[in-house]
C-alpha cells in the first residue's frame, strides 16, 4: 500500500476514533446511570453480576483484553444467533453500547 493511502487510513480511524469518543462523552449522566443498571442487572444476569461469567462469557478487563472494541459493540447491538445472547439494538443506540463497552473495559461498570 502507498505511504498516502496509508496515511488516508489511519486518519480515517483516528477520525472515527475520536467520533466514537465524543459521542460516548455526549450521554447524559441520567442515562448513563440507566446504562450502569442494565449492564449490572440484564448482563449480568447472563455473565455473572461480578462479569466473571456464567451462561455467557466472562466480561471482566482481563477476558475484553484484546478483542475489538467494535466487534463487541456490535455484539451488543445484534446479539449472537444461535446463543442465548440477544439482541439490544432495541434499547441502546450504537453510541450507547460503545459507551457500555468503554465502561467493561475499564472495569467499572459498578462505578457511580
Amino acid at each position: 500500500m502507498h505511504r498516502a493511502g496509508r496515511q488516508t487510513i489511519i486518519g480515517l480511524f483516528t477520525l472515527l476514533g475520536m467520533a466514537a469518543g465524543q459521542a460516548a462523552a455526549e450521554i447524559p449522566a441520567a442515562r448513563q446511570a440507566e446504562l450502569r443498571y442494565l449492564l449490572v442487572q440484564d448482563c449480568g444476569s447472563c455473565h455473572g453480576l461480578t462479569f466473571k461469567g456464567g451462561l455467557g462469557s466472562p466480561l471482566t478487563p482481563e477476558a475484553l483484553a484484546g478483542k475489538d472494541p467494535r466487534a463487541l459493540r456490535d455484539t451488543i447491538l445484534n446479539g449472537l444467533p444461535g446463543t442465548a445472547m440477544p439482541p439490544w439494538r432495541p434499547f441502546v443506540t450504537p453510541e450507547e453500547a460503545a459507551w457500555m463497552v468503554r465502561v467493561l473495559i475499564e472495569g467499572q461498570p459498578h462505578a457511580r
